[in-house]
């Protein structure tokens, strides 16, 4: 008999309404598809274009005369500024919908983008990184939600798991762009972002010609027939309700920024500042540290399918020990080898441990949230977590500077910045935070939160479902019956 504590991580069995897997992605039509793949790409530009200053730290030193710990400054200003944007797109987004929330901020990341390609010092680029985090802040609740609200319940670990890997795609486009096209062109750097800013436009169009949520959809027919509110009364309603969630739910909203400390900290120490320590800790090339980057990235978009999948199964949290489990094993094949083969071997499988606990991420905050809050609560929830976790990069930086080794590249032995050590330590003492808090924390495993009011209805607050859809008076009421009782 597994002990207690074990068996409170894996939820009640799930009904299945018509089959599982298989069937429900035969039950998908263009338009849940299409809503999905805006998300997820949504997602994607946005971590193509964080991951361009991380692949050229080395780079931007050199152009800008600054050394390596000072240029990780930027990856900080961004990671700050990022719970601003969450705050601002993430009302916007639960007040208003999800599609021109979306379009807006897509087409706020593409302006960053282009401005960013054109500074010409250092202080620029810090307030152009800035400005991005800003922007980049609201993407993630904003592309969760609509990706993962209009899937059937049976799709949603999956989905979380490809949602959630748009990250390590994003990563990986924009390492294949640094290894094939920045070496032949004359604007070097700033051909990454020439390249994420076409990504981002292309993405707001796309999502402009897509239809709003059938959540959003559904609330305003309803409003409509029953003869509705003026504009003005739904705003004064949600900043009512706003107000009701929090009154209700402040210690979720500090456990969830306690977790979600803890999974930034864990993807940031082991991904910010991976090509500058294999180039300087173990002297490798440039063109040897990409390759292996998007190795790693390949492990990441594997873990993460699989971890999403699996938690529909044996539930979120236990899904999430597992893979942070896997984490701690293979630090050591991370950190210890010399020889480009085996430290490739242990960033994929790395990554498949650190990706595939956060592709589990996505859903577990959904179905955490406050139904009626799925982009604000998620999206600043998880940027909170960014902002502590924000220093991560300069961490490392610094304990590089008091941790030393000695690598030998062509014959010539030099006394390097020790990343291997640092990251090592950092990433150990995480991954033991996190088994702790996920084991602690709530799990609302395939909760119906599509059948809840939305945010600028009444009731919302409370959590209330819409008296059209489902009986039970409050969502969480229906998760805590059996599916049969509920239906």
């Amino acid at each position: 008999m597994a002990p207690r504590f074990i068996q409170s991580l894996v939820p009640r069995k799930e009904k299945r309404n018509g089959g599982g897997t298989l069937r429900a992605l035969k039950s998908l039509t263009f338009i849940q598809v299409l809503q999905f793949v805006t998300g997820w790409l949504a997602w994607t530009c946005d971590a193509f274009d964080f991951f361009c200053v991380s692949l050229s730290v080395n780079t931007l030193a050199a152009e800008f005369n600054k050394a390596p710990g000072q240029i990780t400054t930027a990856i900080t200003l961004t990671l700050l500024f990022r719970s601003l944007g969450a705050v601002v797109f993430g009302i916007l987004s639960d007040r208003f919908g999800r599609k021109w929330p979306l379009v807006a901020n897509l087409a706020l990341v593409c302006s960053i983008e282009i401005g960013t390609s054109f500074v010409k010092t250092f202080p620029q680029f810090l307030a152009a990184r800035a400005l991005f985090g800003v922007a980049m802040g609201g993407i993630w609740g904003l592309a969760a939600s609509t990706a993962l609200e209009n899937l059937p319940v049976e799709l949603r670990g999956l989905g979380s798991g490809i949602v959630q890997q748009g990250y390590a795609c994003g990563y990986l486009l924009a390492s294949v762009v640094n290894l094939t096209v920045v070496p032949h062109t004359s604007h070097s750097w700033r051909t990454l972002f020439y390249a994420a800013a076409c990504l981002s436009s292309s993405t707001a169009v796309l999502r402009a010609l897509t239809p709003e949520s059938a959540v959003f959809l559904r609330a305003k027919a309803i409003q409509k027939a029953h003869g509705g509110h003026a504009p003005g009364e739904k705003t004064k309603i949600f900043i009512h309700e706003t107000k009701a969630m929090l009154k209700s739910h402040w210690k979720l909203c500090i456990y969830a920024i306690l977790l979600m400390t803890g999974f930034n900290f864990l993807s940031h120490g082991s991904q910010d500042l991976y090509p500058t320590y294999l180039e300087t800790s173990k002297g490798f090339s440039t063109h040897s540290a990409t390759i292996a980057t998007m190795i790693s990235n390949c492990g990441a978009i594997s873990g993460g399918a699989i971890a999403g999948w699996a938690s529909q199964h044996i539930g979120r949290r236990l899904t999430i020990v597992i893979f942070i489990l896997l984490v701690g094993a293979f630090i050591p094949l991370w950190i210890l080898p010399t020889s480009f083969s085996a430290l490739a071997a242990g960033a994929f499988c790395i990554q498949v441990g650190v990706q595939g606990a956060w592709g589990v991420v996505p859903i577990q905050l959904a179905e955490m949230s406050p139904p009626a809050f799925r982009a604000t609560f998620p999206g600043v929830a998880y940027q909170l977590g960014n902002m502590i976790s924000a220093a991560s990069a300069q961490i490392e930086a610094v304990g590089g500077n008091n941790f030393r080794t000695t690598v030998t590249v062509n014959g010539v032995t030099k006394n390097v910045a020790d990343y291997a050590t640092v990251q090592g330590i950092l990433i150990g003492v995480v991954s033991a935070y996190l088994i702790v808090i996920t084991i602690l924390g709530p799990e609302n495993h395939a909760s119906h939160f599509e059948n809840a009011k939305t945010a600028f209805e009444e009731g919302a607050g409370a959590d209330e479902m819409e008296e059209d859809i489902e009986k039970p008076h409050s969502i969480r009421e229906m998760d805590g019956k059996d599916e049969d009782e509920a239906i």
